[in-house]
């Protein structure tokens, strides 16, 4: 007897498996019961405008927080990977599994079935978006009677035409930080960039994860759809486990790139698997047509459907969620994806780039690097080191000089990321290279036989200057004015000692910085004070030049007049 198909609601997609055949009348209905109102429910959401993630609280609480299910340690398996390559397909086979795994029957069901469950469909265009799990929760007891909540997640597959980098890292790394088993879906082959972008994604996920003490994440499964070569690895865990070792091994003949992605993996996950899945058939890739039905499905994909799930899903084989070595219920995963989905909506995580925006980077600031280093090479022979004080009119010129010559390198150096990105690095490099001339400047001033010994001669003139005046005032009975001087002279004198040795210590700095100031601000009021009493004595000069000028020229016209009317 075939049982109905079931309809749902929730977004207006079927729902889930039926059992389709049990041995008794009784099966058939306690599956139907429990199936009929079941559907994906979306938990976090990804917005395609601004990029931005959100959790559906309330939706993952109506999951998570079951009354039979929220207090039992979790087992979560998620599927991940690239999209259009068949992870709500497979998803929905384990579902049909553990709805019918009670009855013992053939769990695959009719050759004319349709698989219903988490949405799925033939073409090129994504399906699912975000992550979404299965609203019902599947109670499982293993062989030592502990009992454990099953939780099936499904994800948005990644490097779409409408997700960024940051969109498929964020989605990857949250379904790796939240799952137990991580199934790693890929199509034909373990390939480089495969395991390039697995290194990315989970070095995203270990970034959020703070005080990790283990390995950060549990089990990882490649599964290798569509695996053409069983001559060379059969098909199933025995010879995925083979061919896995080759691509994950280390060797010394290595690139040192190659081997620090395989290091980083295994140092990542606690378990590392790889099943080989033959291809579905062609009816499967290019009829628009189907459904799920098996009797389009390859004999031999069905074989090993039949060899991987009911392994994958055994009770003793579910890893249950571990955080840090401590075993999380649903309750305690609800409180993780809050955690880990404020992270990931925060500014605090660096943002996943491309290899082009990498290599852009890392292109444009080796030219930065090469810049700065002709600049600081050719200003060291001009006043680095022991090299002999320069003018500073003479050293700006120079400075100049080797500006133009270091933005001249940069430039003409082949760079990767278009014009207005190199434009940026070129902005850091002025600004850098300003900094630098600063120091050199400041470097070669220091030199300066006058501004080495400034202090100590601003000082000893004070000095000179105070007991000069204090033998004066005390002459002419200004005794009290006298005390002043001498006092004032007192602490002059204990600068100078101090400025000594902390001068040859090296220590109190800061207290030598302030005697240093204090020298520059008396220099600086004697040098104004100078320039206006030198001011006012050459107007008053000027003054007096432009009267006896006047004085002369009256005198002259008026004996000019009188020998005039004499005549």
């Amino acid at each position: 007897m075939k049982a109905p198909p079931c309809l749902l609601t929730h977004h207006g997609r079927r729902g889930g498996p039926l059992p389709q055949k049990a041995t008794t009348m009784k099966a058939i209905e306690e599956a139907n019961l429990s199936s009929v109102w079941e559907s994906p429910v979306q938990i976090v959401t990804v917005c395609k405008e601004d990029h931005s993630f959100g959790l559906d609280t309330e939706a993952l609480s109506r999951v998570l927080l079951a009354p039979e299910v929220r207090d039992k340690h979790v087992v979560v398996l998620s599927v991940a990977g690239a999209f259009r390559k068949g992870k709500s397909f497979l998803l929905d086979f384990m579902l049909r599994y553990m709805y019918r795994k009670v009855s013992h029957t053939n769990w695959l069901g009719e050759d004319d079935e349709p698989l219903t469950g988490f949405s799925w469909r033939g073409g090129s265009e994504p399906e699912t978006t975000g992550i979404q799990l299965w609203s019902e929760v599947f109670p499982v007891t293993k062989s030592d009677g502990t009992e454990v909540a099953v939780v099936l997640m499904d994800t948005q597959g990644a490097f779409d035409n409408q997700s960024t980098v940051k969109d498929c890292a964020t989605i990857f790394a949250l379904s790796t930080m939240t799952s137990s088993i991580q199934i790693y879906n890929l199509s034909q082959n373990i390939q480089e960039d495969d395991l390039q972008q697995l290194q990315l994604f989970t070095e995203y996920g270990r970034l959020a994860m703070d005080e990790i003490f283990l390995k950060p994440f549990q089990s990882l499964m490649f599964l290798i759809r569509d695996w053409s070569f069983p001559y060379e690895y059969a098909y199933g865990f025995k010879g995925g486990s083979e061919f896995l070792d080759k691509r994950l091994q280390v060797k010394e003949a290595q690139h040192e790139e190659l081997q620090t992605v395989r290091e980083h993996i295994h140092s990542c996950f606690t378990k590392i698997s790889c099943f080989l899945l033959p291809h579905p058939g062609l009816n499967v890739a290019t009829s628009p047509s189907f459904k799920g039905q098996l009797n389009d499905v390859a004999p031999e994909f069905r074989e090993q459907l039949k060899s991987l799930i009911p392994k994958l899903l055994h009770p003793d084989r579910l890893a249950e969620k571990e955080i840090n070595g401590n075993k999380v219920t649903c309750r305690g995963l609800l409180e993780f994806f809050k955690a880990y989905i404020k992270i990931y909506q925060g500014e605090d995580l660096p943002q996943p780039k491309t290899m082009l925006m990498a290599t852009a980077e890392a292109n444009n600031l080796a030219a930065v690097a090469t810049a700065k280093d002709q600049y600081y090479k050719k200003m060291e022979k001009v006043c680095g080191g022991d090299l002999p004080y320069v003018s500073p009119d003479s050293l700006e010129e120079k400075h100049h000089f080797n500006f133009r010559e270091a933005l001249h390198a940069f430039s003409s150096t082949k760079k990767m990321g278009g014009q207005e990105f190199c434009d940026r690095y070129q902005t850091q490099l002025e600004k850098e290279l300003e900094e630098m001339w600063q120091s050199f400047s400041k470097h070669n001033e220091s030199k300066n036989l006058f501004s080495a010994f400034r202090t100590p001669a601003v000082l000893f003139v004070l000095v000179c200057f105070l007991y000069v005046l204090s033998g004066v005032l005390l002459f002419i009975g200004l005794s009290t004015f006298a005390l002043v001087c001498d006092c004032t002279l007192g602490v002059v004198m204990m600068s100078i000692l101090t400025w000594a040795f902390i001068r040859y210590s090296g220590r109190y700095r800061t207290v030598g910085g302030a005697i240093d100031q204090a020298a520059g601000v008396v220099l600086e009021q004697v040098r104004i004070t100078g320039l206006k009493s030198g001011l006012n004595v050459y107007n008053s000069f000027s003054l007096e030049c432009v009267h006896h000028n006047r004085f002369f020229y009256f005198n002259h016209v008026t004996t000019s007049e009188t020998q005039g009317n004499t005549s």
